[in-house]
């Protein structure tokens, strides 16, 4: 028994052109693939997934919003008063003009940082020079000048950055004091102001629920602010969340209302082509940094609009596993018409079966999201659409 195709999943960056407000994505993206294919000399196929990325959706939509837009709304839902800012992430591109939105919105910030690092693993301190000085991150909570004080000045490994001074200079550009210290405990803010905007990302629903339980007088997240237009973009169901720097003065919201996008794009493939594929918007795609240690997901999901095809885990049998355990008797031809037999007849779902153990048990849309985020990168390759060929694929296919 031979297998005659050899190659298995093909990750393709597709060049477009750059996208612009207005601009009919699901025309544009279609024509694209199609052309790729063409020229390259491939064939779309049943169970392709082509994967648009957030930031041109988002673009086409002119989804952005102003530091104006965003202080008119943290002063109207907030006071305008003393804000606490908690735990937001360290980053130019990410929080930055959202703080001058912010600060522009009050009087006061009294900016809590989570420490040794952030949510998504931008290092503030060492973890060795914690134990050097004897601080608990869990118990204690630190003031600028104690944190001066023992740790001196700590600029980020990748960007040169001490964020601390940083996102200090920024809140007293805008107008507005600003008092820092340092916490892994939500409500360790109160002592400081009851009203607080917590700006996690995935942890946000139970520091919400801590605070409030704690007597806070107003509570809200990033994914409250800009939830209805100001004068601009906005994200009824993220906010803020998921926003990236556009300019010194406006930052690009993530997508919405793009469904029917995706099912679009699926129709007008499947028009051409007659083939049915899958589609996905897809922003950052979940995976971890060994040398940084920075979780790449700063984005509230990796996906928020996917055709149904994508949804669910992937229910997949662990070849090595097979060969090692169930067949160690068997080479060759007959281990690969073994193991082919076994796909074929596998359980349509394998939870707790030993031969799936070591599986990635992820979402497929996290999964394919990883896929696609690291095939298009962040900078200057132009591929903002991607088409996966092969991924639901497996030893037995043909």
């Amino acid at each position: 028994m031979a297998n005659t195709r050899k190659v298995g999943t093909v990750s393709r960056g597709i060049r477009c052109p750059i996208f612009r407000q207005g601009d009919n994505l699901g025309e544009m993206v279609t024509a694209c693939v199609l052309e790729a294919a063409e020229s390259e000399g491939f064939e779309i196929r049943n169970r392709d997934v082509i994967a648009v990325t957030e930031s041109v959706v988002a673009r086409a939509q002119g989804n952005y919003a102003s530091v104006d837009d965003i202080a008119a709304d943290v002063k109207a839902k907030l006071g305008g008063e003393t804000v606490g800012v908690i735990f937001p992430i360290l980053s130019r591109n990410r929080f930055a003009i959202c703080l001058r939105g912010i600060a522009r919105g009050c009087k006061k910030v009294v900016l809590m940082l989570s420490y040794p690092s952030d949510e998504v693993g931008n290092e503030l301190v060492s973890l060795d020079k914690l134990d050097e000085a004897g601080v608990n991150p869990y118990s204690d909570v630190l003031s600028l000048e104690k944190y001066r004080e023992l740790f001196g000045e700590n600029r980020h490994q990748f960007t040169g950055v001490d964020y601390v001074e940083y996102y200090g200079k920024l809140v007293r550009e805008e107008g507005a004091e600003v008092e820092i210290v340092f916490a892994n405990h939500a409500k360790a803010i109160l002592d400081y102001t009851d009203v607080v905007l917590t700006c996690d990302i995935h942890t946000r629903a139970r520091n919400k629920r801590i605070l409030k339980a704690a007597g806070a007088k107003i509570v809200l997240g990033l994914d409250d602010i800009l939830t209805a237009p100001i004068s601009g973009g906005y994200n009824e169901k993220y906010g803020l969340l998921g926003s990236n720097k556009a300019t010194e003065n406006t930052v690009k919201l993530f997508p919405r209302d793009s469904q029917e996008l995706v099912l679009d794009i699926q129709k007008r493939v499947l028009d051409a082509t007659g083939k049915h594929v899958e589609v996905m918007v897809y922003g950052d795609g979940a995976f971890k940094d060994p040398q940084g240690k920075i979780w790449e997901l700063a984005d509230p999901v990796v996906s928020p609009f996917h055709t149904e095809g994508l949804l669910g885990t992937p229910n997949e049998l662990k070849l090595k596993y097979l060969a090692d355990n169930d067949f160690s008797n068997l080479s060759g031809e007959e281990l690969k018409k073994a193991i082919s037999e076994s796909i074929k007849a596998k359980d349509a779902n394998l939870v707790g079966n030993m031969a799936s153990e070591g599986t990635t048990p992820r979402q497929l849309t996290d999964l394919i999201g990883s896929l696609c985020d690291l095939t298009s990168g962040s900078g200057d390759k132009g591929t903002p659409v991607i088409l996966i060929q092969g991924y639901f694929d497996n030893y037995t296919n043909d």
